[in-house]
């Protein structure tokens, strides 16, 4: 089968890994990608094949799939961010628990135990805290657009189309992010066409509006981070003027010039224009202060369920010593904390160490104690000689996945517990089977934490045998 191929009226069979499609062709399997849904009658043309890989893309339409919604935001099928939305809720539901029972049974051979129905999100929408838009000279123009006879700027605020990254597109209207977030993106945009200062050039690095991150707080607290691409003094301070006077609701203003090949800013200088240095999510009784560079679940509802549920599996009695591993800002650390004897939180990052340290402190509490460096060389024998054997290990690794040294160390501690905490469920089931001698499975739980994409966290607990 080569490039150019087509196939007419064919079924959509079913999901597949990253949100994509499958159609089981004489050839094989063939991956799609895009606006389909299993059920839908197409005609496909396969647009890149290799040896172990063919990839179609949706020419026509013939019959719509049961499955189908209406999506409800006009930048669908541009935007690469909720995909699924022409997938109803309930669909999406279903393949996302049947992604983690798949990972674990053919990754980790786990199939003694029932993998819980996945607790669905209470918002499909406006449920992020945090989102990053991208300024760019290169404005992508939709077919429609280019039609329409109409002159548009070239320059962009908004996210970049999927595999092009030197092109945005404008966003109108976000879903992801609650009100004030489009009202400060697109003034923010309009007050830089008005004003004429350069949009960031990706191709050559220049340009001096280059990034905007906004993160709203469940406390209310709003803070906005501006990247600029070049130290222009006068631009910065008109752009920081503007926002300050025309948004007051932004209770911490803040800048970043970066002049950096790419956009990442955990090396940067933070500079606070006006307001505090921090926001403060709230979570039951506890009070988090999230700074410009701190990590906090970007969904606050659903991560207080995904905490809730990740303490109840660790069955805390007030008796116990436990870790967190890769405990980031220590959200969890210090959420199970009063129901622990001790929490040991080791992290990566020195300045989220330093949040977590700070998070403690204003919430009073006195039984933690956190740790920075590379997990594999902090977590090893002298580590478990100093701060004794853990009844219980929480660990929520990156989506790669425990290093084989961090599983090694916590198979030597002997934890009765480990509630590990993933959103990889197939690194988790691998990470799992490592252990599998050991320890048992015995509860299971996918959490939607991102509605319409394909994304699932996943807490399992392990008991020892």
């Amino acid at each position: 089968m080569s490039r150019g191929a087509k196939y007419e009226y064919v079924e959509i069979t079913d999901f597949a890994a990253e949100g994509k499609c499958i159609f089981k062709s004489e050839d094989g399997v063939i991956f799609v990608e895009g606006n389909v849904a299993p059920g839908d009658v197409v005609d496909l043309e396969v647009v890149r094949t290799k040896k172990k890989l063919k990839e179609a893309v949706v020419t026509r339409i013939h019959k719509a799939s049961s499955m189908r919604a209406e999506p409800y935001c006009s930048h669908h099928g541009v935007c690469g961010g909720c995909k699924w939305q022409h997938i109803d809720y309930a669909n999406q539901l279903r393949f996302k628990r049947q992604q983690v029972v798949d990972h674990f049974e053919r990754i980790g051979k786990i199939k003694n135990v029932e993998i819980n129905p996945i607790l669905p999100a209470s918002q499909t929408e406006y449920y992020r805290n945090k989102l990053e838009f991208t300024f760019s000279n290169w404005r992508w123009l939709t077919r429609e657009q280019m039609s329409s006879g109409e002159e548009f700027s070239k320059n962009a605020l908004g996210f970049h189309v999927p595999k092009h990254f030197d092109k945005i597109f404008t966003v109108d209207h976000c879903h992801l992010q609650p009100d004030p977030s489009n009202a400060i993106r697109n003034s923010l945009h309009a007050f830089g066409e008005q004003s004429g200062i350069p949009y960031y050039d990706v191709r050559f690095n220049r340009g001096v509006l280059r990034n905007v991150v906004i993160r709203t707080a469940n406390s209310g607290d709003i803070m906005v981070i501006v990247q600029f691409g070049e130290q222009h003094d006068q631009a910065i301070e008109a752009v920081m003027q503007y926002m300050q006077q025309s948004h007051p609701e932004i209770t911490s203003l803040n800048y970043i010039v970066n002049l950096k090949g790419n956009d990442s800013y955990q090396d940067q200088e933070v500079i606070n224009y006006s307001g505090e240095k921090t926001i403060r999510e709230t979570m039951e009784d506890l009070t988090f202060l999230v700074g410009p560079k701190s990590f906090y679940q970007t969904n606050s509802a659903q991560a207080f369920n995904l905490f809730k549920i990740t303490r109840e599996y660790a069955g805390l009695t007030g008796e116990e010593s436990v870790f967190d591993l890769y405990t980031g800002t220590g959200t969890i650390a210090n959420f199970v904390a009063r129901q622990a004897k001790k929490v040991v939180g080791v992290e990566y990052v020195e300045a989220a160490v330093e949040d977590a340290r700070i998070n403690s402190a204003l919430n009073g509490i006195k039984n933690t104690s956190f740790f920075a460096g590379d997990m594999r060389r902090v977590v090893n024998e002298d580590f478990l000689r100093i701060h004794g054997r853990p009844q219980v290990v929480i660990t929520d690794p990156p989506r790669a996945g425990m290093d084989v040294p961090v599983v090694e160390t916590i198979l030597k501690a002997q934890p009765d517990r480990i509630v590990y905490v993933s959103c990889n469920s197939a690194t988790q089931a691998r990470d799992l089977a490592l252990m599998s001698e050991d320890y048992e499975v015995t509860r299971v739980q996918p959490v939607d934490m991102f509605p319409h994409t394909h994304h699932v966290e996943n807490i399992a607990l392990l008991v020892r045998k």
